[in-house]
């Protein structure tokens, strides 16, 4: 409308030259060709991959070989060239501190691999480790260092059901999500973790339960988060003792105590616990059925090895709940322990470290309630 456009005209000058001084006030001074500097760019995590083999360092004969392959090929710096992106994450170094299918672990090897990550915690330079790692005794290694690495950086452990070389290899996808979990500050002190399979599991409660599967890995409990494209997210926390909060120190370590697991079934023979001891076991895990039950017939034999100062502990081989003391057996009566939530394997770990302290069994049941 034409005959409003003086008016309008007049209306905008007006303001222009009411805020004139204010605009001048808020712009910056200088020259006029001066340019603003961008942002400087958040400093990048430092994460050391600490290798050990496993699938996740496998090589398959053909694409279609996902089950059928050789582990603990391909060395660590290979693994990290082919994921370029780890870069982005981080400033990622490895090392190569094992070559080895994780069934071949011994105990003097767990040592060495706590005290490898206790040394680089401790350096400015490390923000958190990641090891990658079989996946067959993955959880014992994952739960060791739980317990006995006294820091709260981050500790992520993480393996592949695939080898590199399948279809659908789960490996890089694993490695990657472990590297932006050890990276996030938000991991700090929530002790051992596990990523597979996009989930961030609690490496004390996180177990494998199926053996030719990317989704192998479960707790009881559920998973603490997950990692969606290089993003942690977190839903829960752990509550057991663990890290700086432990009262184990690997630095202090250097031989754990011999353990044996004995695998509970109809119709078992008493020699599978005395030979054990006789080989040197200093504790027995009964992985017993249902509740951690001990047959009638071995509760003999149980309770002499136990007044000749073997240790035995009540476990259970089902996959989950937990066992109840003086419920299945008078505990309190033979002087056993109870795992608890604990399955054998873990148990054993547990057992193991806690012996290097005490072989009291009041102060070994308080440490399985309380780890």
């Amino acid at each position: 409308m034409p005959r409003f456009r003086p008016a309008l005209a007049a209306l905008l000058l007006a303001t222009v030259s009411l805020a004139g001084p204010a605009i001048a006030r808020e712009m910056p001074q200088g020259p006029a060709n001066q340019t603003t500097a961008p942002p400087a760019a958040a400093t990048k995590a430092n994460v050391v991959i600490l290798a050990t083999g496993g699938t996740i360092a496998g090589a398959g004969a053909d694409a279609t070989n996902s089950a059928t392959y050789q582990a603990a090929k391909v060395p660590v710096d290979k693994l990290i060239a082919a994921i370029p992106s780890l870069g982005e994450l981080a400033n990622v170094r490895g090392e190569q501190v094992f070559q080895i299918a994780s069934e071949s672990f011994t105990n003097a090897q767990l040592v060495q691999l706590a005290k490898r990550v206790s040394q680089l915690l401790k350096q400015d330079d490390v923000d958190g480790v990641v090891i990658t790692h079989g996946t067959d005794t993955l959880e014992e290694t994952a739960y060791f260092l739980d317990l006995v690495v006294k820091s709260d950086k981050p500790i992520v452990v993480v393996g592949s059901m695939r080898p590199s070389t399948a279809l659908s290899a789960d490996g890089a996808l694993n490695l990657t999500d472990a590297v932006a979990t050890a990276a996030n500050p938000a991991s700090r002190g929530k002790g051992v973790l596990v990523t597979m399979n996009d989930e961030i599991q609690a490496g004390r409660d996180v177990t494998k339960r199926v053996n030719i599967k990317p989704s192998a890995f479960f707790s009881q409990w559920g998973p603490l988060g997950m990692v969606v494209e290089g993003k942690t997210y977190w839903f829960r926390a752990p509550v057991k003792r663990h890290g700086t909060s432990s009262e184990f120190d690997i630095d202090t370590i250097d031989t754990l105590p011999e353990v044996a697991i004995v695998y509970g079934s109809g119709n078992m023979n008493p020699a599978a616990y005395t030979s054990a001891v006789q080989a040197g076991a200093k504790a027995i895990v009964n992985a017993g059925t249902g509740n951690g039950s001990v047959a009638g017939y071995l509760v003999d034999t149980l309770k002499d090895l136990r007044a000749k100062g073997t240790v035995v502990i009540r476990s259970s081989r089902v996959g989950d709940g937990f066992v109840l003391r003086n419920a299945e057996q008078p505990d309190d009566k033979y002087d056993w322990v109870v795992a608890h939530d604990l399955n054998p394997q873990k148990a054993k770990i547990l057992a193991a470290v806690a012996m290097t302290k005490t072989s009291d069994t009041k102060e070994l049941q308080r440490i399985f309630w309380e780890y």
